[in-house]
């Protein structure tokens, strides 16, 4: 009876405009307040729904935010504990190009619902804490790191770790969190070794081991750009030392292929070059695309491919599909890092 009374609508469309963070309902969370960090970064606070399962330090969840018209997913570190008041929060950087970043720190307001998932990731500290701790961050790869020291300084009983932090960032006024690590370096809770591009160069790993004279018995957790993540994992590998490491995004391959035409079943065709991933080509000409992490990991952006070719930008490899020898129902490829060559078609 409910139903007929709100036809065309259904309960849930007008259960959504009184209370959409409800249980059983789809995730989202309200935004409570936007906090400016840096002159391109924001922390983002963020009240969920009643079906988020919470979280631990150093996990990310995936926020789906509409742009004119088009509901774009990224992943983001959450940057605290278990909070009291149950808010989560985000912080982000606008990066050159990013329309979700761009709109997260420049145009949302307090008041407004972004969709959510629920957390993921294993960049979280083991049970029981490390006696000794090495975390290396550059940049936004603060994120993760600041939620697990939060956590860890919340406690009625402080932990008796030893944390060395070394931070990069390309200048001190882009440094996200600075006052706040400052902070726990003066009271005696970590080690904090700044290092700025401008000031110091770039960072030689080759310093790593006068930096941390006792590296090779500190658990060490690294978060940052791919190049930096790569160069040290080589390091810890040539030494057989242990390294944990969250990305951001995949290691692509930095030559082109040589693009194409991807068609989709409901006959829009987008042009896309051949070192851009078919997800982001086809999210900025306005196609609603599934996707998840964008690294290649959750396998939330699959889609099948009925014919054409694709281009692994982590590898190089070619996926080809040919109507009456592959599958039928299509070849399966991951569009947060396959881009086109060559024309293709896609099945959604």
């Amino acid at each position: 009876m409910a139903d007929a009374a709100v036809t065309p609508l259904s309960i849930d469309d007008v259960l959504d405009q009184f209370h959409p963070l409800r249980a059983g309902t789809e995730l989202r969370g309200r935004i409570v307040a936007v906090e400016p960090e840096t002159s391109d970064a924001a922390t983002i606070v963020i009240k969920p729904g009643r079906d988020w399962n919470g979280h631990e330090p150093g996990q990310y969840v995936q926020v789906g935010v509409d742009v004119d018209g088009v509901r774009l997913w990224r992943c983001y570190s959450l940057t605290h504990g278990p909070r009291p008041d149950g808010h989560i929060s985000i912080t982000v950087k606008a990066i050159p190009g990013g329309v979700v970043s761009h709109h997260l720190v420049r145009k949302v307001r307090a008041g407004e619902l972004v969709h959510l998932q629920q957390p993921a990731g294993d960049f979280v500290l083991p049970m029981p804490i490390p006696q000794q701790l090495l975390l290396v961050t550059a940049g936004s790869g603060i994120t993760p790191v600041i939620g697990m020291l939060r956590n860890l300084f919340s406690k009625a009983v402080a932990p008796t770790t030893d944390i060395t932090l070394v931070h990069v960032n390309q200048a001190e006024p882009h440094s996200i969190f600075k006052d706040e690590l400052r902070a726990h370096a003066a009271a005696g809770r970590i080690r904090l070794v700044e290092h700025f591009d401008d000031r110091d160069g770039l960072l030689d790993l080759a310093r790593l081991e006068s930096l941390v004279p006792d590296i090779g018995a500190r658990t060490a957790y690294a978060c940052g750009p791919s190049g930096l993540l790569d160069a040290l994992e080589q390091w810890y590998d040539e030494r057989g030392l242990a390294l944990s490491t969250e990305r951001f995004r995949p290691a692509l391959l930095t030559e082109a292929g040589e693009g194409g035409s991807v068609a989709f079943a409901d006959g829009t065709v987008v042009e896309a070059d051949g070192a851009t991933p078919i997800l982001d080509a086809a999210e900025e000409a306005g196609v609603l695309m599934p996707s998840g992490c964008r690294m290649g990991i959750c396998m939330g952006c699959v889609l099948p491919m009925k014919e054409g070719a694709v281009r692994d930008l982590r590898t190089g490899e070619t996926t080809v599909a040919v109507p009456g020898e592959t599958d039928p129902g299509g070849v399966k490829i991951q569009t947060c890092i396959s881009a086109a060559a060559g024309d293709c078609h896609l099945d959604h």
